[in-house]
């Protein structure tokens, strides 16, 4: 996949976890912890992108290994109006070509204004 069809997929699928959101009443302007996630079957090329990322304050990451894989987990406090995190997740995903590995995408909790 083109790093064009790579931003383009993502930002739809960007697009389907906001709706999802917005259906919970989430306020998108509210900053919460946004959590990144990359994997790859390589501790080395985990840690080249941890120590990237950590290097340059693009925010806080850190390794998690499971079974099968290792998952670079990137943490983010922010807020998640559209143009807001489809530039971030765009990032990221353009980081994980880059870097040889596979971004999976954000989550994060609903807030909603008190």
């Amino acid at each position: 996949m083109s790093v064009v069809e790579s931003l383009m997929s993502g930002a739809a699928a960007d697009v389907d976890v906001l709706r999802s959101l917005d259906q919970h009443g989430d306020d998108f302007s509210v900053a919460r912890d946004v959590d990144f996630v990359f994997r790859t079957p390589t501790k080395e090329k985990a840690e080249t992108v941890i120590g990237f990322i950590n290097d340059h304050q693009y925010g806080v990451a850190r390794l998690e290994q499971t079974e099968n894989e290792y998952r670079v987990l990137v943490m983010i406090n922010m807020p998640i109006q559209q143009h807001v995190i489809l530039s971030v997740s765009g990032f990221m995903s353009c980081m994980g070509t880059l870097f040889g590995l596979e971004y999976d995408g954000w989550g994060c909790p609903v807030k909603r204004r008190t």
